[in-house]
């Protein structure tokens, strides 16, 4: 468990997550590297080496208007996963003390539901049966026992697998084995539905990113958890750092998954200068992804990667972390992206900061909005300035500053696409200020930093 403050509570947090490693409290990162900068890199050129075998073919139909798993999702996915703080060191301690303190911090009061173990949590063969199996060391007592004990709380389970023979830890040779699900669909779809997963984190995870291939995958896995009766919550992620655009921002996955990745992986940074093929800074995500979220709503939502708040970066590598203002930039930005909000810090270890952040209601009240109506950019405005309509016929505005100075923003309210009125109130929802305005809205803006606005028509008195 733990305290709002970050103090764990005693009596229940056994070895700390920030222990042991020398990475400042991130003992993970993208696919299964664990604590070398030189394993990272190694995977980088694993996975970047890797060509298409044929190129991209839209020849299936994609953006279906049907659902891919009915009964799920009717807002943004809210909930934490393992895969940023813990990487492959994983365990169900670990998982337990998540879902502990997502009680204990009020995240699940926020809105908070999903504790997801991410990669390498099986054992590196299959049972006689063909069905996956835990590791039995890090997982002694079983995944129906770890789901039981995060349905226990109030809260609901997920685990990661990948449509193809090797998970992304495996790929990379990170983590030994080759227990991917091609091939066993049905199979893994039964044995998860049996253990009570409530969200299955599905990963593609190869450099063959032919579309044909990846729609008749991504699409074999979903007909068998539909098939299973059970709603489960389906996230995919299509990319694999092939040249190029990423297919998960390419083309609309609705209908196919419950949430699909627009964009390759987000690390702890601004902008990482990757290209659109490598690893991705906030900055970068958010200059990408407008397109692939217009095709968002109720049941299919557009997912921009996980939440790296609270997140530490690795000192002198191209991860640094993310400042306050990039915190509360990506934060804000997804809540209007009507993003999924996953968080991936050290839940037991949080300061005051990041669960004020992760917890603030005015946010998660713009990225749970039941209208789920698409963000658009303002027109000439260089990206600045972001809009969204919320279901009460108010506004959200973002004003976003990627400078790397402060900045003014400033927006005629003419432009805003705004309800007829005399007068409108403006709020900041960081600082709960409000203002009468008619004619324009604007503030200094710190470098990297987002304000984020609710514009409501001023009621007649």
């Amino acid at each position: 468990m733990v305290s709002k403050v970050g103090r764990p509570i005693p009596g229940r947090v056994g070895r700390s997550a920030l222990s042991g490693d020398g990475s400042g409290g991130r003992p993970g990162a993208r696919h299964g590297v664990v604590v070398a900068l030189v394993a990272a890199l190694t995977v980088a050129l694993v996975l970047i080496g890797g060509v298409a075998s044929a190129p991209f073919a839209d020849t299936v139909h994609l953006g279906e208007t049907a659902i891919a798993i009915p009964g799920v999702a009717r807002t943004p996915p809210m909930g934490w996963n393992s895969w940023n703080a813990y990487g492959c060191s994983v365990d169900e301690h670990t998982v337990e003390q998540a879902a502990d303190a997502m009680v204990a911090s009020g995240m699940r009061e926020a809105g908070y539901r999903y504790v997801v173990v991410d990669d390498c949590w099986f054992a590196l063969q299959r049972a006689a049966s063909g069905a996956l199996q835990p590791d039995p060391t890090r997982f002694p007592h079983g995944i129906a026992a770890l789901a039981a004990y995060v349905h226990a709380r109030g809260l609901k389970f997920g685990i990661y697998e990948s449509p193809n023979s090797r998970t992304c830890a495996q790929i990379s040779g990170t983590y030994p084995g080759s227990t991917g699900s091609s091939g066993h669909e049905p199979l893994d779809a039964r044995t998860f539905a049996s253990w009570g997963v409530d969200y299955l984190k599905y990963d593609w995870c190869s450099p063959d990113s032919n579309i044909d291939r990846q729609v008749s995958a991504f699409t074999r896995m979903r007909d068998a958890l539909r098939a299973t009766g059970r709603p489960i919550v389906y996230s995919i992620n299509p990319n694999s750092r092939v040249p190029g655009a990423p297919p998960g921002g390419i083309y609309d996955w609705s209908g196919i998954g419950t949430l699909w990745r627009t964009t390759n992986d987000l690390l702890p940074g601004w902008a990482l200068h990757q290209g659109p093929a490598g690893d991705q800074g906030v900055s970068e995500i958010l200059s990408s992804t407008v397109a692939s979220a217009k095709r968002a709503g109720a049941g299919h939502w557009a997912d921009p990667d996980m939440l790296e708040v609270g997140v530490p970066g690795v000192l002198g590598t191209s991860y640094p972390g993310l400042t306050e203002a990039e915190q509360r930039t990506q934060f804000g930005m997804w809540a209007l992206l009507a993003a999924p909000l996953i968080a991936g810090n050290a839940l037991p270890y949080m300061n005051e900061t990041t669960w004020r952040l992760l917890t603030d209601p005015a946010i998660i009240a713009v990225d749970q909005d039941p209208l789920a109506a698409p963000v658009t950019v303002v027109p000439g405005t260089d990206e600045k300035v972001w809009r969204r309509t919320l279901s009460d016929g108010s506004v959200a505005v973002a004003l976003w500053n990627n400078d790397d100075s402060t900045a003014t923003i400033s927006i005629p309210l003419a432009r805003l696409d705004l309800p007829a009125a005399e007068g409108f109130t403006a709020r900041n929802l960081w600082s709960g200020a409000h203002a009468t305005v008619r004619t324009a809205v604007g503030a200094q803006v710190a470098a990297h930093d987002t304000v984020l606005l609710r514009i409501s028509p001023t009621p007649v008195t």
